[in-house]
């Protein structure tokens, strides 16, 4: 195929990304630098070499197989990595990891493969996410154009940074669009992604032209023979990332509900409260990580936001 770009990981079985057991395509790189991001590795789409210091035995293997002269400490001397992946190749304790490899779509599609059985017996299939998976629109496409012609489901994880004109096309070839509305006010959602969110308000509303079948995205996808759920279009599904002290107030969440339903009147939306699982990558990056205005919601607290939601008119979705 020749394709090839940028990835985290090919999760498999997974179960949180989609109906039933799927293989989720971690894919690098994006335009938002959310302060609670679980895999900053993410950020930029280039090769990126892990240091879990807490796994560390101290052998020496990693500096003797590096080529740059980088010492046990990595984080000490990250600016001289190359990311050439010699380190981890030899680390006894893992150590060293590769956290972001330059790939080959055939080798993603091989992997994939291997667990097709669980796909078809569970109803479930691919998931791209990232990072953000749009940030790689070619690598994207290629694969999402062979994954369907395979027969399997897919689905899509976005945080909706992205160009419409370019995308469209692909987002019409899924099953399912997970879409992030991570905070409705656009400078306060500046202050913690790095970015306003007008282009990501502007795409959730484009995304009602997939309940309209006369379009030109899907003359585009029926001219290839590739739309998702038999040619209806995919489901969509709104998640809010609900980060205690940062988003959790009844006016963001009303606020986000009302837009959603008033453009997208048959989507769902999921909210998902906050966690710490990708602390431990900021630490093998050489990041700070230290946030303790965030919090998690509660259960009480998640499900009275998730009424505020159907005090609107929108569906819960719940993949957890």
């Amino acid at each position: 195929m020749g394709a090839k770009g940028y990835i985290m990981q090919v999760q498999p079985f997974s179960v949180n990304d989609g109906d039933g057991i799927r293989s989720t395509v971690f894919m690098a790189g994006c335009p938002l630098r959310c302060r609670w991001c679980s895999n900053p590795e993410g950020f930029t789409a280039t090769p990126v070499i892990g240091w879990y210091e807490r796994k560390c035995i101290g052998c020496g293997a990693c500096a003797e197989a590096c080529p740059q002269g980088i010492g046990i400490n990595l984080n000490a001397e990250r600016e001289r990595c190359i990311a050439c992946g010699k380190c981890a190749g030899v680390c006894p304790a893992d150590a060293r990891a590769r956290m972001v490899t330059l790939t080959d779509a055939d080798d993603v599609l091989k992997e994939i493969q291997k667990h097709r059985l669980f796909y078809s017996y569970s109803g479930g299939g691919i998931t791209f996410s990232g990072g953000e998976a749009t940030s790689q629109t070619e690598f994207l496409d290629c694969m999402s154009r062979e994954i369907y012609d395979m027969g399997y489901s897919m689905d899509i994880e976005t945080c909706g940074m992205f160009d419409w004109n370019r995308v469209s096309h692909i987002l019409a070839r899924m099953d399912l669009i997970f879409m992030d509305l991570k905070i409705f006010d656009s400078e306060k959602h500046k202050e913690y992604t790095g970015v306003s969110n007008e282009r990501i308000l502007e795409n959730i509303a484009n995304l009602a032209v997939f309940g309209q079948q006369d379009t030109d995205i899907f003359e585009i996808a029926d001219a290839e023979g590739r739309t998702g759920n038999d040619g209806h279009g995919p489901e969509i599904v709104i998640r809010i990332p609900v980060i205690g002290g940062v988003n959790d107030d009844d006016e963001n969440i009303r606020a986000s509900a009302e837009y959603v339903h008033r453009h997208l009147p048959h989507a769902r939306m999921e909210l998902l409260p906050y966690h710490r699982y990708g602390q431990i990558k900021y630490e093998a990056l050489g990041m700070p990580y230290d946030h303790p205005e965030f919090r998690t919601p509660d259960k009480a607290e998640m499900e009275r936001l998730r009424d505020i939601v159907r005090s609107e008119g929108v569906e819960i979705a719940d993949f957890r």
